[in-house]
């Protein structure tokens, strides 16, 4: 197990920030701001809530990110018109990440399970959703290396991890990094016959920048507290131990609450504190 064992952060909404602000200043932990998601937030007031959530984290002193929207459409759009509204969605992600000072913004892979099933089958299929996914996201990217945003792309339902890293890849720039979900990953190799959870953190490499913790029976995407699902969590976290850097470690739970449960078993198993 590690030696030194990592500080991890949660993934909250804004309305329980100030339930965990204590847990959350004591180490400067990580905090990943979850309520900026929807269409209906970002076409409505979202400015009193990224007000509120500067009042709540002042002082904090740890990494700040948010999860962007992704309701509704996919980053590979062949469409140019569906492109627009998806460029016009993250576009209001960067806006929030400026309002309240987020340096990393979690979107979702475009990857599937029928994508990895019928590759094979279709000539040129790999190549078109790369072109597709840099149409879409040219000027998301351009925007978030001049701003200083990090854009971690995160599995859902990825069977084969190297796809998302090639095409992480694939855009050259160190504002485009890889984001790993692990009840994702348990789901997908418990059901689509990937790799288990702790092979996804082995491909990331250098690239992993950003892990959403999350334990799951790999039926469902659960979001347990560890220990309660399947994942063996051992494997996982040697894995992460042998990066250079260590990627952002954000317990991402259905139910907050579960938190402290979840830090429990992994202090008593010396994973992370």
């Amino acid at each position: 197990m590690p030696s030194d064992p990592p500080v991890i952060g949660a993934c909250l909404p804004v309305h329980r920030l100030a339930d965990f602000r204590d847990w959350l200043f004591e180490a400067d932990r990580d905090v990943e701001l979850q309520s900026f998601e929807t269409a209906e937030v970002l076409d409505g007031d979202w400015q009193a809530l990224a007000d509120e959530a500067r009042r709540l984290l002042d002082g904090h002193e740890g990494r700040r990110g948010i999860h962007g929207p992704f309701r509704g459409f996919a980053i590979d759009a062949p469409d140019p018109e569906i492109r627009r509204l998806v460029e016009r969605r993250l576009m209001q992600g960067l806006d929030v990440c400026a309002a309240v000072g987020a340096d990393h913004m979690v979107i979702h892979s475009p990857y599937t399970a029928w994508d990895h099933a019928n590759f094979g089958d279709q000539p040129g299929a790999r190549a078109r959703i790369v072109e597709d996914v840099h149409a879409t996201l040219a000027a998301v990217v351009r925007r978030a290396e001049a701003q200083g945003v990090t854009l971690v792309v995160e599995n859902v339902a990825d069977v084969d991890p190297g796809e998302r890293r090639r095409l992480v890849e694939s855009f050259g720039s160190e504002r485009v990094k890889l984001s790993l979900d692990t009840g994702h990953a348990q789901y997908a190799h418990a059901s689509c016959g990937a790799p288990p959870v702790d092979y996804f953190v082995e491909d990331a490499g250098a690239a992993l920048a950003h892990v959403h913790l999350q334990d799951a029976d790999g039926h469902a995407d659960r979001h347990w507290p560890i220990g309660e699902g399947t994942i063996r969590w051992e494997p996982v976290f040697r894995a992460l131990a042998r990066r250079a850097e260590r990627p952002r470690l954000l317990l991402e739970l259905r139910d907050p609450d579960g938190i402290p449960a979840a830090m429990e078993t992994l202090r008593s198993r010396g994973l992370g504190r």
